[in-house]
């Protein structure tokens, strides 16, 4: 088995991150990797914001845990409060990715396959990564323009994805893929 193929076998969703810093190289390059990506009719439709703020990615947190917290359906904030009580999973990094409002739906077919590279990059750099859709409470809140213009948003653009990153507080295997969800016809 190839490099490529050992990373995709190995990688897995992380969900508890060390405080360790992430050098600025190799935040350049999981960005680099994820610009990278194939997109529709290549009109790459995002922009990648690496937040380095921690500061700010807790209180992004805290307002997600406060708008979860006050919802009739009681099953996610109760969730999160099982496994810890972080949204986040004190991740240390998280990269934004902002699309173009008009590039939807496809812009966000561009975006998973932007967060895919992310996660492989930073699993093949040893750093743990879980793609997190749970970052739109804050964003889709009442503090969301507030946010969004603490994280460089362009006018015309929406939270498309967003990826934790981090060193893995200790490493978890991998979930075990289901073969019977693969055919073959012809």
């Amino acid at each position: 088995m190839n490099d490529t193929l050992k990373t995709i076998a190995a990688r897995y969703s992380c969900r508890a991150y060390q405080s360790k810093p992430i050098s600025d190289e190799d935040l350049k390059a999981i960005a680099d990797a994820a610009i990278a990506a194939p997109s529709a009719v290549n009109r790459q439709p995002w922009r990648v914001v690496v937040v380095k703020d921690k500061a700010l990615i807790d209180e992004m947190e805290a307002e997600g845990m406060r708008i979860i917290s006050g919802m009739d359906d009681k099953s996610s904030y109760e969730r999160i409060k099982s496994r810890g009580g972080a949204m986040y999973y004190n991740a240390p990094y998280m990269i934004m990715v902002p699309i173009e409002s008009a590039s939807k739906p496809i812009g966000l077919m561009d975006c998973g396959i932007l967060s895919q590279n992310i996660c492989l990059a930073a699993a093949s750099l040893g750093i743990g990564s879980v793609i997190c859709g749970m970052v739109g409470m804050a964003l889709g809140g009442p503090k969301g323009d507030y946010f969004k213009e603490k994280l460089g948003f362009s006018e015309g653009y929406e939270l498309g994805i967003a990826v934790l990153l981090g060193y893995a507080e200790k490493e978890t295997a991998p979930h075990a893929p289901d073969e019977a969800k693969i055919s073959f016809i012809g």
